[in-house]
C-alpha cells in the first residue's frame, strides 16, 4: 500500500512537497474563483491576483524587502536573547528542585499575563525606540520557552543520570554531555514552536512609533483600508514563517540522523 495512505507512513520528500504545494495551489485557485464569483467582498478578503498585484507595488515602490529584513532582525535578536536565557535556566529548573520551586511560580505569573496590556509599561521603561520592540518580542516568548525547556529537561530517563553518576560524572558534566545532549530533539523542536510565536507578536511590538517592519506596512495600510496591501504583507510574514521552520526542519533532520 501506498506509505501516503497508511498510518504513519513514510512517503518520499518529494511526494510530500507535491502534496503539500497541491492543496496550496488548490487552496489559492478556491479562494481566487471565491472573489471572482463575487461570494467574498474584497474589501474584506481580496483575491489572490490583487493581493499578488499589491506585493508588487510594496516591493517596487515602498522597499518591502528593507521592511521584512528590518523585522527578520528583530524577530531573531529577541528570540536568541530568548532562547539563550531560556535553556540555561529552564534546565537548572527541572535539575535542582529549589531552582524550578523559587522560579516556576513566578514565571507562570508572568506568562499569563497579555503581553498588549504591558506595552505602556514597556514604553515607561524603554521609551519608544528598538529596545520596547525587542522587548515586547522577547516577553512573549521566554517565560513560554523555559518551561518548555524543563519539560523537555525533565522527561530525560533518570537511568541516563544515574548511569553518568556511576561513571563518575560531575553534576556539570551530567548537564552538559548527557541531559543536554539527550534532550536536544524536543529542544530543537521546542525552538521552532516558539520561534513562530515570536512572529507572532510583530505586529504588536512595530505599531509603537514605528517607521520600518512588516508590522509598520500592515499598520499603515490597514489606517487607508488598503486590505490587498494588509494581506501582502501577513503573505510575506508566513512565507518568511514557511521558509525559516522548513530549513530548521531539515537542520533538525540532519543533526538527528538516528531518530
Amino acid at each position: 500500500m501506498n506509505p501516503l495512505f497508511t498510518f504513519r507512513g513514510k512517503p518520499s520528500t518529494t511526494v510530500e512537497i507535491l502534496c503539500g504545494a497541491g492543496f496550496a495551489l488548490a487552496l489559492i485557485g478556491v479562494w481566487e474563483a471565491a472573489s471572482d464569483l463575487g461570494w467574498i467582498a474584497p474589501t474584506f478578503l481580496p483575491s489572490p491576483s490583487r493581493v499578488a498585484v499589491a506585493g508588487w507595488g510594496l516591493l517596487t515602490k515602498q522597499h518591502l524587502l528593507w521592511h521584512a529584513g528590518v523585522s527578520t532582525l528583530r524577530v531573531w535578536v529577541a528570540f536568541l536573547i530568548a532562547a539563550a536565557m531560556a535553556v540555561p535556566i529552564g534546565i537548572l529548573m527541572s535539575s535542582y528542585r529549589i531552582v524550578g520551586a523559587s522560579l516556576e511560580p513566578t514565571i507562570d505569573f508572568i506568562r499569563y499575563l497579555p503581553v498588549p496590556a504591558l506595552v505602556p509599561l514597556s514604553i515607561i521603561w524603554f521609551g519608544i525606540g528598538e529596545e520596547t520592540k525587542i522587548f515586547l518580542l522577547w516577553l512573549g516568548t521566554f517565560f513560554q520557552l523555559v518551561l518548555l525547556v524543563a519539560d523537555d529537561a525533565r522527561r530525560v530517563p533518570h537511568e541516563y543520570v544515574e548511569i553518568a553518576r556511576t561513571l563518575g560524572g560531575s553534576s556539570r558534566a551530567v548537564l552538559t554531555d548527557v541531559v543536554f545532549r539527550a534532550m536536544g530533539p524536543t529542544l530543537v523542536d521546542n525552538l521552532r514552536i516558539t520561534l513562530g510565536w515570536c512572529w507572532t507578536y510583530l505586529i504588536l511590538a512595530e505599531i509603537i512609533a514605528a517607521d520600518s517592519g512588516l508590522g509598520y506596512v500592515i499598520w499603515s495600510a490597514r489606517r487607508f483600508v488598503k486590505t490587498p496591501e494588509v494581506m501582502a504583507g501577513v503573505v510575506v510574514i508566513g512565507i518568511i514563517g514557511l521558509v525559516t521552520d522548513q530549513i530548521l526542519r531539515a537542520f533538525h533532520r540532519r543533526l538527528f540522523r538516528y531518530l
